[in-house]
């Protein structure tokens, strides 16, 4: 699977469940053309989407991200990290966010530890997600808000903040400058 797209993981396990994408659709709440796109157009989604999708599926976020091979420990170098998603299509190219996954290579983990790019954006915020289980995110560089329910927070340099994540909320990069985080997701069984 390591050579497959992101998409066309997604269709392989939506395939292998027998759901068509109007199933999928109703079982995540996004809109089929979106995750037509997904799957035959190597659109990218954010993590919500991502999340709301492998929930459907009944399978864990990185499943659609892993090489399938297991290591632990597992050490990620700097100069070996692998970008693994953009943001929403629709967005210009100077302001998608950039995943890069740091749990890539454990198959058995429970959490979803990523560094993320965060651009600034030319478009209004997206709506708010949530989802089960908890966030931690620390800023490396730059600045971000986090808008958490009908809360705004904002966080500079060496900050952190954790979080449920069932209430609805939304990170971005603040100001003209991009952020750099480390995020860990969480996700229950």
């Amino acid at each position: 699977m390591a050579s497959q797209t992101l998409g066309q993981r997604i269709k392989n396990y939506r395939e292998k469940h027998s759901l068509d994408l109007a199933t999928l659709a109703e079982r995540t709440g996004l809109d089929p053309e979106f995750l037509g796109a997904v799957e035959e157009e190597d659109v990218y989604p954010s993590l919500g989407p991502l999340l709301k999708i492998a929930r459907a599926l009944g399978v864990r976020l990185g499943t659609f991200l892993d090489d399938q091979s297991g290591r632990d420990p597992l050490i990620v170098r700097l100069g070996e990290r692998q970008e693994q998603m953009v943001t929403h299509r629709g967005q210009q190219a100077a302001g998608k966010n950039v995943f890069y996954s740091l749990g890539r290579g454990k198959v058995d983990r429970h959490m979803e530890p990523f560094f993320v790019e965060l651009f600034p954006q030319a478009e209004p915020a997206p709506a708010l997600s949530s989802h089960e289980g908890e966030e931690f995110i620390v800023v490396q560089s730059g600045r971000v808000e986090l808008i958490y329910g009908q809360d705004r927070f904002e966080l500079g340099q060496g900050d952190s903040i954790y979080y449920n994540s069932v209430v609805p909320h939304h990170l971005a990069c603040l100001g003209d400058e991009p952020a750099g985080i480390y995020a860990v997701l969480y996700f229950p069984e």
